[in-house]
């Protein structure tokens, strides 16, 4: 649980990236130390994925209730879903964090998780019904 808390907290510190900039030039030094003594080999497939743009947050209306959406394996056009700090339909989510407990998150989780606290997803409006669909379909 430590490992957890000390995650949150390095993700809370992180300021959004200015339009136009690079995703990443808000990052000092240290947060980028502390971010990868965390997350290790996880944080640099979430970097990839959020450089290849690959971090959607979509918001259904009216209920303005949303989820992260985010890339898996680019040729396959494969995405999971992610409530960040808690679930991804991922495989790895379930094999490594839900049954070994090997790891704070899996990627996917972190790459959105990086990119909200970053401002560097790509916005998505569904409708609730869309949405529903989407968590029914997993």
């Amino acid at each position: 649980m430590a490992a957890q808390e000390a995650a949150n907290w390095a993700l809370a510190c992180i300021r959004p990236a200015p339009p136009g900039s690079p995703p990443f030039s808000t990052l000092t030094d240290d947060q980028i130390l502390a971010l990868h003594f965390l997350f290790n080999k996880t944080l640099d497939k979430a970097v990839r994925i959020i450089e290849q743009g690959g971090v959607y947050r979509l918001v259904a209306e009216p209920s303005r209730r949303e989820v992260f959406q985010v890339m898996g394996n680019p040729k396959e056009n494969q995405h999971y879903v992610c409530f960040p700090e808690h679930f991804c339909s991922c495989h790895a989510f379930f094999f490594d964090i839900v049954s070994r407990g090997h790891q704070i998150c899996c990627k996917h989780q972190l790459a959105a998780r990086l990119a909200a606290a970053l401002q560097v997803f790509k916005p998505i409006t569904v409708t609730d019904v869309e949405l529903t669909q989407l968590l029914l379909d997993m």
